[in-house]
């Protein structure tokens, strides 16, 4: 199994680093299952809306819900994640990389695109994930000594992905 990681720090960043990368690979022909992140700032708001995108095509889910202007706690819509983890599952068929954007709260629980993420790891593929700092030792447990933490450095990431890509195909 090939798993590595993103875990840049400042808001977005890991959701802005990722939608480049998965660009990029789709410029150059990989093909591409799981998910990438916008975040839409509003100026009567704390928080941004979040919405998640579904390699390579779409759809796209909007994943947080809108709790008032200053709303305390986890905003994300579990439902819409899951139904985004379900578009995902159906393209992994075809794919020859997993990108999934966040091993959030939902993914250290075992929910979310945990189920996405183990799928693709009994095909083969090779994955890529953002991490936060506050959900890196969940991801740890879950990935053990199976994944490497690769340098917020979209060459070395673009790197990884290709030669791990290259494996797999040949």
């Amino acid at each position: 199994m090939r798993i590595a990681y993103v875990s840049l720090s400042g808001r977005g960043a890991n959701d802005a680093f990722l939608t480049s990368v998965a660009m990029q690979l789709d410029a150059e022909g990989l093909r591409l299952a799981g998910t990438v992140q916008s975040n839409f700032e509003r100026s009567d708001r704390d928080h941004c809306d979040m919405h998640i995108h579904v390699l390579p095509k779409g759809p796209v889910f909007a994943i947080s819900q809108d709790r008032g202007a200053h709303a305390q706690g986890c905003r994300l819509d579990a439902g819409a994640l899951e139904e985004a983890a379900m578009a995902v599952s159906g393209t992994l068929h075809e794919a020859q990389l997993l990108i999934v954007n966040k091993f959030g709260k939902q993914e250290a629980e075992g929910r979310g695109l945990t189920p996405v993420i183990a799928e693709a790891a009994e095909m083969g593929l090779a994955i890529l994930i953002g991490v936060n700092g506050m959900n890196l030792p969940a991801f740890r447990a879950f990935a053990g000594a199976m994944a490497v933490e690769l340098p917020p450095d979209a060459m070395s990431v673009l790197n990884w992905c290709k030669s791990n890509v290259d494996e797999i195909a040949a």
